[in-house]
């Protein structure tokens, strides 16, 4: 009795403390649940005095997820299943235009295509894609090998979410000096310096159809390798299954990849997983405010992303440096549009694809590595071993001490290292075989 006693009054204070923080969790997103609706109300009458027509918004769910469904648009239901307080008592906003939820994201070219946002940043750099109108392609950074009598082989680089080709023409391309290889960095559509088209919904067939516009045709390739981080793995598996006959090697860091249970699809399972509510970690918060609240997150991108250039002057006032980092730059280079939709159309509407994409590497006998750090806190690691159940073939490591963008920066010796040998053995096995 003793015992059972002090274990009593020893887990009180834990009880009290997880009480409380669940209390408090609550409490402030409920507030952020009624700002929402707040913010969603003001961008529909700003953006109708500045811009003509109120904004086009997923606050009211009514038949939106089975027409998405019906339609197979693409977007994916997290848009419009996202619970609110407030909206379920029947206070809401502006209903967004139906024809405009269920509007082609493939016309790029229409008459907005040439124009800013009034909430988006318009220097020269944010723009510059404009330039080439409807033609206009994906920003890809291309290393040429050094000129030798063997053939080159091709390198695909997809970047992750709110990332850019930076990371890999920063990081592991002074580190790939081979007369062999012919790296491409691709800059993902609405992201970088990439095109970010406001009629888009960015979802993950307009993702593939860039880049094989951009790279796999602007460059004939008959043939290449992948390598792609976080979000950039979920494009790259679904390139790679629609295109495995010309796939050589396929290398996924940190892949976001979630199976379906009996109860839920990946779909839910992959926001639950990223985007919990919660107010702890820093990560974890900021995934779940800019995933479930679109007005609140469109504010934050109003005064970062807007005004990157003049952040960017100050932290280089306060740094004394000459050049940001390029991790930092990335961070302000999209618009809300671009990455509110590609975060639910390709993180989590793109989670359901994974099992038949793995499927079909798995028929073809492709070659899939996976690495991924011990200590990544973006991407559950739990993922890694779930292309492993897929892909029983697929080789998995995993990187101890490391997280999710230090599996790559800070090691990037290594990781070139590990890249090569994929990509030797790969030609290795085919010399044989022939």
């Amino acid at each position: 009795m003793r015992t059972s006693m002090a274990d009593l009054w020893g887990k009180w204070p834990r009880k009290t403390a997880e009480f409380l923080s669940s209390v408090i969790n609550q409490l402030v997103f409920i507030v952020f649940d009624f700002l929402d609706v707040v913010m969603c109300i003001f961008f529909s009458y700003v953006d109708k005095i500045l811009e003509g027509k109120p904004t086009e918004c997923y606050c009211r769910s009514q038949n939106g997820i089975s027409d998405c469904e019906e339609k197979n648009t693409g977007i994916s239901d997290t848009l419009f299943g996202r619970k609110n307080v407030f909206r379920e008592m029947g206070f809401s906003g502006i209903t967004p235009s139906r024809s405009g939820q269920r509007q082609s994201s493939k016309k790029t070219g229409s008459n907005d295509m040439g124009k800013t946002r009034w909430s988006d940043c318009g220097c020269a750099s944010c723009v510059s894609w404009m330039k080439n109108g409807e033609d206009a392609k994906l920003h890809v950074v291309v290393k040429e090998p050094i000129p030798s009598e063997g053939n080159c082989e091709n390198m695909i680089f997809l970047h992750g979410f709110l990332s850019s080709s930076f990371l890999w023409t920063e990081s592991v391309f002074p580190e790939l000096n081979g007369s062999k290889y012919k790296l491409f960095a691709v800059d993902l559509l609405g992201f970088g310096n990439s095109p970010k088209p406001r009629e888009c919904r960015y979802t993950l067939n307009d993702h593939m159809e860039m880049i094989e516009k951009s790279v796999i045709h602007e460059f004939n390739l008959t043939s290449f390798h992948l390598v792609a981080h976080s979000m950039g793995c979920i494009i790259a598996l679904a390139l790679a299954a629609k295109h495995p006959n010309n796939l050589k090697s396929i290398t996924l860091i940190a892949p976001p990849c979630f199976l379906s249970s009996g109860e839920e699809d990946a779909t839910q399972i992959a926001l639950k997983k990223l985007a919990y509510k919660r107010l702890w970690p820093p990560l974890s918060f900021g995934a779940s405010f800019m995933t479930w609240y679109e007005h609140l997150g469109r504010c934050v991108c109003f005064f970062v992303c807007r005004y990157h250039t003049t952040w960017e002057k100050i932290l280089k006032l306060i740094t004394r440096q000459r050049k940001l980092n390029f991790l930092v730059r990335d961070l302000t280079r999209h618009t809300h549009h671009s990455a509110w939709h590609t975060m639910h159309n390709v993180i989590c509407g793109g989670a359901k694809m994974m099992d038949p994409c793995l499927e079909t590497l798995r028929l073809a006998r492709a070659r899939v590595s996976v690495v991924q750090g011990s200590r990544d806190l973006v991407v559950p690691v739990e993922c890694s071993n779930n292309v492993k159940v897929k892909v029983p073939d697929a080789e998995v490591k995993i990187i101890n001490g490391v997280g999710h963008t230090a599996v790559i920066i800070g090691r990037e010796k290594e990781f070139a290292k590990d890249l090569q040998l994929i990509w030797d053995s790969v030609t290795d096995a085919k010399e044989l075989i022939a």
